[in-house]
Order: C-alpha cells, then sequence, then structure tokens
C-alpha cells in the first residue's frame, strides 16, 4: 500500500519524523567527519580525495567506514583542539593559576568548600 494514497495518517507522520530525524543525523555526520578529515595534517590531500571521492559514490559504506577506522583519532584531535581552544582563551584572558587557587582559598577559609574539594580543585588547576 503506497503511503501517498492514505492521506494523513499516524503512521505516515511517524516515518516522516523518522525520515527527518535520520537526514538531520546523517547531515551532522557529514560535516563532523568532512571537518574531521579536513582539519588533519597527518594525511595528504590525495588521501582527503580518496575520501570525498568514497563519500560521493558510496556514502554510507565510506561514512561508516571513517568513523570505524579514525574514530579513535577522531576524539584525540577533538580533545587537542578543545585543550588549545581553552589555553588560548586563557592566555587571551589572562587566566592565573596563581589567582584561581587564591581565590579557592578564600573560599575554604569562608567554608563555601570542603578540604577535599579545595585539594580537588587545587589538583585540577595545577595540572
Amino acid at each position: 500500500m503506497l503511503y501517498l494514497q492514505e492521506g494523513f495518517t499516524y503512521r505516515n507522520f511517524l516515518v516522516d519524523a523518522l525520515t527527518i530525524f535520520f537526514f538531520i543525523a546523517w547531515f551532522w555526520l557529514l560535516i563532523t567527519v568532512a571537518s574531521d578529515l579536513f582539519r588533519r595534517h597527518d594525511i595528504s590531500g590525495w588521501v582527503k580525495a580518496i575520501w570525498v571521492i568514497g563519500w560521493i559514490v558510496f556514502p554510507f559504506i565510506f561514512m561508516l567506514a571513517y568513523l570505524v577506522f579514525q574514530g579513535r583519532g577522531m576524539a584525540e584531535r577533538n580533545a587537542q583542539q578543545g585543550q588549545h581552544a581553552r589555553d588560548e582563551l586563557r592566555s587571551i584572558v589572562g587566566f592565573s593559576a596563581a589567582d584561581e587557587i587564591e581565590k579557592l582559598g578564600r573560599l575554604k577559609q569562608a567554608g563555601s568548600i570542603s578540604d577535599a574539594e579545595f585539594a580537588r580543585l587545587r589538583a585540577r588547576l595545577v595540572q
């Protein structure tokens, strides 16, 4: 039975909603993987071109293959980029670990945080 002949039904609505969800998820994955691929400096332009051609010819297979084979590397590169952005922001804002430790000391003296919380936060700042 064709869905178009039925008119507006709950089943048609569900199929449309799932189709839109999968399209958005697929598009998000495409942008995420493409941005990871083009930010990489450890592979040549030819390898990048092969991945892009693969995405065009066999989009699902190559997208899933990239996620399987490069998933760990994607996570590491994403973490490095986040750390780099935090460090850059700290240098622009003028973040000082000593100032933050002093603030933590005042919070500890005021009784806002416990000794264990102070030690944990101080260790995190010192890293």
